[in-house]
Order: structure tokens, then C-alpha cells, then sequence
């Protein structure tokens, strides 16, 4: 087969990468061997999609998804068995006439084709196809199979290590987490089921179901998994933790993984964490200047507790390493407890908690006391021993940072209450408090203006809204769709927030009535509010702010 131009040159050429990228690729060739394009996958210069479109070029083989077919046939013409095609991934999809269309990984198996064509008597039509693609069809294939699902037994260790290390496994799970960060997924889902699996993304807090793994590559997925997270291969029957960090299209990216046994297998929820390029701001994280103005002043006093509540994946731990960068000076020392260490951040001596060990929340705070710092921030405050050693932080200086799972900001006062903690305690140490809850930013590509219904300015009193904070402008926006943003309407998220210092008037009416959880009382935005001034302002909608603020 002729070429006239190397892959190399044309990945170069398409600016998939630089010419740097293929010397070191061919360095590495020539001392482990294998193929250009592989090696610059495996070693995160490229992603599988820029290998085909190259390989289409070098080759003049049409690309699959260029066909735009949603859903494939299976087609064994007379002469040919399943198993052999399957076998060697050449999957028929068409059969017109004379011609037979097949979709392939590999366009150099020149033989197979050849021989395809010999025994089919037929013209056999190539198109070049992805993992994913390759992998939807092994499905459609393998529907009427009945394999059962079986529990891994601990004489199958080796071979499952063998399976985890096979080239088609890799290739997988490396293109899951290429699609992922390609995605902008906070999470991967990657979900066992009787026939297979399926592998859902988490993108701006909603699931999206991207594949599904046949019932033949599910095992070899499990193993996978577990081998590069480094968790126990052999355990099936609790739940584990790991990590992985891996190099894909050129990011550096910390995983955390989690696996748990479920009906028809283990299932794995991986949270990606990059690991650089985290520039963390206050000023860039969607606040509005009111809310802004009160955090700045709370965390510029030298002493007390400031906590941020809200559930889980709400955003909190972000704000607390934003106010962290934003305090972190040569002259001031922070140390951070967490569970997990989530983000590295320079300057800053950051602890993680090993509970299985019993070095908890609590006993690290002992030992971080002992360390001289400034500043100390708490992952989340999970028990009255926790509490009560940050009270005594606070109260002997130090200015701590912290979270807690409860619905609003006074709302944390109850909680720490209802741990035991004195309100005499609260009322001396806490300087403020805030809640937080995470809405869908609109794509600032499609979004369209919109009109505010009589109905919904009278019901949710808008007008009262805009009279308290005249500083918005009325400017409320739609979702329509478009290609940036995957036709979902919407990029990213950004916060909506309460805040308030804790002073002596919201204090003294707490202490008469504990029961007060509306900072409006006290002239304070309320979540709600902040959340309709940001669908005002044409940065969300009114059903997001709903959704989480109602």
C-alpha cells in the first residue's frame, strides 16, 4: 500500500499536534515498538477521533459517523460465520446489491478484507469506525446472547489482570475518560446491569447516558478499573475506594474512584479532578459585588468560624478554596483537613483523613493546632468532637473555615446544636454563615431573550425583588440548543448564595427564636432571591432556580 504522506505529518498537518509530539512518539517506537498513533493516544497527545480522521486522509477511507446512522444492522452474508467477523472486528452493517458496507477499528487488515471478498463474492465497502461505534455494534450482535453474569472467583485473578491488560480494554476505558473531559463531566457512571453496562457523564449537574458496555467486555471493564485505581482485584463483596490519575489530550487529570456491589455486578462512579490550570477566584466564581462585599469582610477578620452549607455537589468546597487562594500570603500560614484531598494547592499544607486508621477529622485538627497556622479549613464538620475543637480553634485565634450539610445559613446553627455544641459557644466563635446551591449557566452561544408572564412576576413577587436590589438589570434570557453546548442550552453552573455576618442583631433574635431561617428578615438576599436576580440578569433560568432554591 502506497502512502504519500506519514500519519505523523498529517496529524501535524490537521494541528492534532506538533512535530515535537511525534519525535518523542517515534523515540518511544523505536525502544517498545508499536503504532505512531496509538502511542501518541496512550500517552495523552491525541484522542482516538483525531487518529481516524487522519487515518481517513492517509488512506482515503471514508469515516463511519460521516453516514450519521443511528442505529446498525446486523448482516452475515452466506459464507461467512459471526464468529469469525466478530472475531475479527469487521462488522457488516449493509448489504446493497453487490456491495457489502462494514465497519472497522483496524484499515489495514488487508487480508481479512480480501479474504471477506473471496468467500462472500462481493465488494467489500470499508468505513472507518471509533471504540464507540465498534463497541454499539458488538451489542447489536451479542442481543440474543444469553450469557449469565458470574461473581469473580478468587482462582480468576490472574486471568482477570490478563483480560485488564488486553489492548481493546484499554483502549475503552482511555476513550471514557477522553470523552469525559472533552464533555466538561464533573462525573463518570459506570453502572452494571444483567446484559452489560451502561456509562453515563455527569455535565453540569445532569446525567447523560454516553455508551454501553457489551455483556462480553464487562468482566474486563470491572478488572480494569480496579487495577488502575489500585483497588483489591479479588474483592467483590464491600464496597472500595481508589485513584487514578491519568495524561488525556494533553490535561492532567486526578480521578477519584468509588466502587460498590449491586444486584448484577460492581458499579463505579469516578469523580475527574484536574490538576492544573486551577486558578481559583472569588471574584470569577459568578458572584454578585453585595454578596462579595460581605464574604470579603467576613474573611478579613483574624479570628472565628465561617461556614458555607449546602448537599452534597453544591459547590461549597470550591468557594472554600477560592477564599483560601484569595487569603494565601507569604506571612500566613493555612493548613487544610479534608476528606478527600480534593485539588492540590500550592502553598497551602493540605491533610487528608484516614478514618480506617482512625486518623479523623478530629484527631488531625489536634495535631494541625500544634502546627502554628493562621488559617485551618475543615473538609465538613461531622460530629460535636469536630465542632468543639473548632470552637477552641477560633477562640484561640485562629480563623477557620468550614462546611456542613443543612438547607440554609441559620440553618447551621441548628445543626451544630443539635450536635451538642452550647449556643454561647456559637455566639462567640461563628462570624458568618452562608448556603450555596449550584444552577445551569445558559450557553452564552444560543440563548435567547425573554419575556417575564404577569403570572409568574405576581407569584414569585418579582417586582418586590427588583425594588430591594436595584442594581440589577432586567434582562432575562431562554435555552434554545446549539452544537457548543451539546443542544442542552446550557454551559457550566455558578452559584446562588446567602450570606451574612453573624452580628449581634441576628444573634440575639436567634437566641429568642431558634427556630428563624430567613436571613430576609434581616435585609440579607436570600438564596431564593439571589437565585431570581440571576435568571433576571439572563444567567439562568427560573425552572433552574426552582429546582434548587424553592
Amino acid at each position: 500500500m502506497g502512502l504519500e504522506k506519514k500519519i505523523g505529518e498529517i496529524l501535524v498537518s490537521e494541528g492534532f499536534c506538533k512535530e515535537e509530539d511525534i519525535q518523542k512518539a517515534l523515540s518511544l517506537q523505536k525502544d517498545y515498538g508499536g503504532r505512531i498513533g496509538t502511542i501518541l493516544i496512550n500517552t495523552g497527545v491525541i484522542v482516538e477521533r483525531q487518529l481516524l480522521k487522519a487515518l481517513s486522509i492517509q488512506l482515503s477511507i471514508p469515516l463511519l459517523s460521516d453516514l450519521g446512522i443511528e442505529e446498525f444492522e446486523k448482516v452475515i452474508p452466506s459464507n461467512l460465520s459471526s464468529s469469525f467477523l466478530k472475531e475479527n472486528e469487521v462488522f457488516i452493517f449493509q448489504e446493497d446489491g453487490d456491495v457489502l458496507k462494514a465497519a472497522v477499528n483496524d484499515p489495514l487488515k488487508v487480508d481479512i478484507f480480501s479474504y471477506i471478498e473471496s468467500l462472500s463474492g462481493k465488494k467489500l465497502e470499508v468505513y472507518l469506525a471509533n471504540s464507540d461505534e465498534i463497541r454499539k455494534l458488538k451489542a447489536v450482535w451479542e442481543e440474543e446472547e444469553e450469557d449469565e453474569y458470574e461473581y469473580i472467583n478468587a482462582d480468576e485473578i490472574d486471568k482477570l489482570k490478563e483480560l485488564a491488560s488486553e489492548a481493546p480494554v484499554i483502549k475503552f476505558v482511555n476513550n471514557i475518560f477522553s470523552r469525559a473531559v472533552e464533555s466538561r463531566a464533573s462525573d463518570i457512571h459506570i453502572e452494571s446491569y444483567k446484559n452489560g453496562m451502561h456509562v453515563r457523564f455527569r455535565i453540569d449537574g445532569k446525567l447523560h447516558t454516553v455508551e454501553t458496555v457489551p455483556l462480553s467486555m464487562k468482566m474486563a471493564v470491572i478488572a480494569r478499573l480496579k487495577l488502575i485505581s489500585k483497588m483489591n482485584i479479588s474483592e467483590n463483596r464491600l464496597p472500595q475506594d481508589g485513584r487514578i490519575s491519568i495524561k488525556t489530550s494533553g490535561k492532567l487529570i486526578d480521578i477519584r474512584a468509588s466502587s460498590v456491589p449491586t444486584a448484577f455486578g460492581e458499579s463505579f462512579v469516578l469523580r475527574l479532578l484536574g490538576k492544573q490550570d486551577i486558578s481559583y477566584s472569588l471574584d470569577k466564581l459568578g458572584f454578585f459585588e453585595n454578596s462579595l462585599n460581605i464574604i470579603h469582610s467576613i474573611i478579613k477578620k483574624p479570628n472565628g468560624i465561617f461556614l458555607t452549607t449546602g448537599p452534597t455537589g453544591s459547590g461549597k468546597t470550591t468557594t472554600l478554596y477560592s477564599i483560601l487562594n484569595d487569603l494565601n500570603t507569604e506571612d500566613t500560614k493555612i493548613i487544610t483537613v479534608e476528606d478527600p484531598v480534593e485539588y492540590e494547592l500550592n502553598g497551602i499544607s493540605q491533610i487528608q483523613v484516614k478514618s480506617e486508621i482512625d486518623f479523623t477529622f478530629a484527631n488531625a485538627l489536634r495535631s494541625i493546632l500544634r502546627q502554628d497556622p493562621d488559617i485551618i479549613m475543615i473538609g465538613e464538620i461531622r460530629d460535636k468532637e469536630t465542632a468543639e475543637i473548632a470552637v477552641q480553634a477560633a477562640l484561640t485565634g485562629h480563623l477557620v473555615l468550614s462546611t456542613l450539610h443543612t438547607n440554609s445559613a441559620l440553618g447551621s446553627l441548628h445543626r451544630l446544636i443539635d450536635m451538642g455544641v452550647e449556643y454561647f459557644l456559637l455566639k462567640s466563635s461563628i462570624i458568618g454563615i452562608m448556603a450555596q446551591r449550584l444552577v445551569r449557566t445558559l450557553c452564552p452561544y444560543c440563548k435567547a431573550k425573554d419575556e417575564i408572564d404577569e403570572d409568574i412576576r405576581l407569584l414569585y413577587g418579582i417586582d418586590k425583588i427588583i425594588k430591594k436590589h436595584p442594581f440589577i438589570k432586567v434582562n432575562p434570557h431562554k435555552p434554545v440548543g446549539c452544537s457548543k453546548c451539546n443542544n442542552t442550552g446550557f454551559i457550566g453552573r455558578l452559584p446562588i448564595v446567602e450570606v451574612a455576618p453573624f452580628t449581634k442583631e441576628i444573634q440575639d433574635a436567634f437566641a429568642k427564636d431558634n427556630n428563624i431561617e430567613d436571613l430576609g428578615k434581616f435585609g440579607y438576599t436570600t438564596l431564593f432571591e439571589d437565585g431570581i436576580l440571576k435568571y433576571l440578569n439572563g444567567d439562568t433560568t427560573l425552572d433552574e432556580v426552582l429546582r434548587v432554591a424553592k
